[in-house]
C-alpha cells in the first residue's frame, strides 16, 4: 500500500490556532485561560511579577497553566514598574497607601488599586510574544461589568490596542492583524464563575485578594478588599460555594 502523502495545507488545516493567554493566577485570567483550552487553542501562558502586594497568585498561575496544558509559561520581572508607579497606586508592596478595606468606590471614581498602564504593558509583551509564536489571539480576563472601574479594562481600550497592533507588527502590516479575545468583558462575576466551573476550573487554587495573609503559596484572602467583595459576591449569585480562604 502506498503512503498519502499530506499536503502542508493539510497539516496547516489540522494545527491549533495558537494564543498568549495573560494569566495573574486569579478567579479571571484562570477561567480564560480554561476557555481557550476549551476551544481548542494552544495556548502561552504570560505572567508578571511588579512588585504586587498579592504576588503569591503567581504560584496559582504556574499550577493553572500545567493543570490547563499551556505550552508554555513565562513569568516576565517588571520590578522596575513597581519603583516607577509606587507613588500611584496602593497596590504594590512599595506604595505608601493602604489597600482600601470595607468600602466601594464612589460611583465613576477611579480607585487607588488601579495600577498605571499596567494592562498597556502586559499586552504589549504578549504581542510582542505572538508575533514570534505566529499566534493569532491575546486571550486576557477583563471584565466591564463586575469590575473595579479601571479604565484599561474597557472595551474601548481593547479596541484602541488592536488597531495599534494592526500598525505596528509585520503581521498587522501583511494583512493578517492579531485579535485581542475578552470574552469575560460583558459578563457578571456570577457567569464568569458557572463558565469556569463548567471548563474545570478549581477556583480553591485562585487569588484574587489585594492584601491576601501568605501561608507558603496557599495565602488567605483577606474578605475586605473591593476584589474580595466582588469575589464573594460572585459566589452567592450563581449559588456554589465559595472556596475561598479567608482570613
Amino acid at each position: 500500500m502506498t503512503a498519502r502523502v499530506r499536503h502542508s495545507s493539510e497539516v496547516a488545516m489540522t494545527e491549533p490556532m495558537r494564543a498568549v493567554v495573560l494569566l495573574s493566577g486569579g478567579l479571571d485570567s484562570t477561567t480564560v485561560l480554561a476557555l481557550a483550552a476549551a476551544e481548542g487553542r494552544e495556548t502561552y501562558a504570560l505572567s508578571f511579577r511588579y512588585g504586587q502586594r498579592h504576588e503569591v497568585e503567581l504560584a496559582s498561575a504556574a499550577r493553572q497553566a500545567a493543570r490547563f496544558g499551556a505550552r508554555a509559561h513565562e513569568v516576565v520581572d517588571l520590578a522596575h514598574l513597581g519603583r516607577l508607579v509606587a507613588a500611584g497606586t496602593s497596590l504594590l508592596r512599595a506604595s505608601s497607601e493602604a489597600v482600601p478595606k470595607d468600602s466601594e468606590p464612589a460611583a465613576g471614581a477611579i480607585p487607588s488599586t488601579y495600577v498605571p498602564a499596567r494592562n498597556t504593558l502586559f499586552l504589549a509583551y504578549a504581542l510582542g510574544w505572538a508575533e514570534v509564536l505566529g499566534a493569532a489571539e491575546i486571550w486576557v480576563g477583563v471584565n466591564a461589568v463586575d469590575y473595579s472601574g479601571y479604565p484599561d479594562c474597557r472595551p474601548q481600550f481593547l479596541a484602541a490596542f488592536e488597531r495599534l497592533a494592526a500598525e505596528a507588527t509585520r503581521a498587522g502590516v501583511e494583512g493578517k492583524p492579531l485579535r485581542v479575545r475578552a470574552p469575560l468583558i460583558s459578563w457578571s462575576k456570577s457567569q464568569i464563575v458557572q463558565a469556569g466551573l463548567a471548563a474545570g476550573v478549581d477556583y480553591a487554587d485562585t487569588v484574587s485578594c489585594y492584601d491576601p495573609a501568605v501561608e507558603g503559596d496557599r495565602p488567605r484572602a483577606c474578605g475586605r478588599c473591593d476584589s474580595c467583595r466582588l469575589r464573594r459576591d460572585g459566589f452567592a449569585a450563581a449559588g456554589v460555594p465559595d472556596p475561598t480562604r479567608y482570613a
